[in-house]
């Protein structure tokens, strides 16, 4: 029985941006060519533009999977049988960690991928934040409920929490230059302490 067409452009889509993260990995963006992503895929060039426009194309889908990737596990986190404060700690760390996993075998910076796709990724970027603080919001709401917490507005108090956090996101530096994964766990770990401490109710 053959493959749903479907089902075989996924696995070809899905070969492409696995190509493209061991290519960025390696060469960077801008080394990185419409070649070099054919060959690291076995596939022919004009393949690729089958499921992708253009080189940015596929860079920003393998930016796109890789958020996919950590919102899903911000949800699974969220539906947990943990505290509300657990969740949310948990959940502070794993925004953090499972970016800083995604690009620690880099060897490049990943500053000129962010430069070359700046006006593309901004619109994204915001979409992703959108999505993950509403993810953030629903758990905040519980722990309201529940009267763990105290705060005025859940959307913007869960905006709060990933400002307060981006600064430890790997947007413009290279694996080494952000450190050891274990000290990136003590920074936000301790970040997403101080934090919640801040959200926690006052007994009176």
């Amino acid at each position: 029985m053959s493959m749903p067409a479907t089902s075989i452009q996924s696995d070809v889509r899905d070969a492409l941006l696995d190509a493209m993260e061991r290519l960025l990995a390696r060469y960077g963006y801008k080394k990185t060519t419409m070649d070099d992503l054919a060959r690291e895929a076995g596939i022919g060039k004009g393949t690729i533009y089958l499921h992708f426009p253009s080189k940015e194309e596929v860079a920003l889908c393998s930016i796109d999977r890789v958020v996919e990737r950590v919102q899903d596990r911000l949800r699974d986190i969220a539906r947990s049988g943990e505290t509300v404060a657990e969740r949310l700690k948990e959940m502070l760390r794993a925004r953090v960690l499972c970016r800083f996993d995604s690009v620690k075998a880099y060897s490049e910076s990943l500053d000129d991928l962010f430069e070359s796709l700046r006006p593309a990724y901004m619109g994204r970027r915001q979409r992703y934040f959108d999505n993950e603080a509403d993810i953030f919001a629903e758990v905040l709401v519980e722990g309201r409920r529940q009267k763990a917490f105290e705060f005025t507005d859940a959307q913007s108090t869960a905006s709060t929490l990933l400002v307060a956090t981006n600064s430890l996101l790997p947007y413009s530096l290279s694996a080494r230059e952000l450190g050891k994964r274990s000290e990136i766990d003590d920074r936000i770990t301790r970040l997403a302490d101080l934090l919640l401490n801040g959200l926690r109710a006052r007994t009176k």
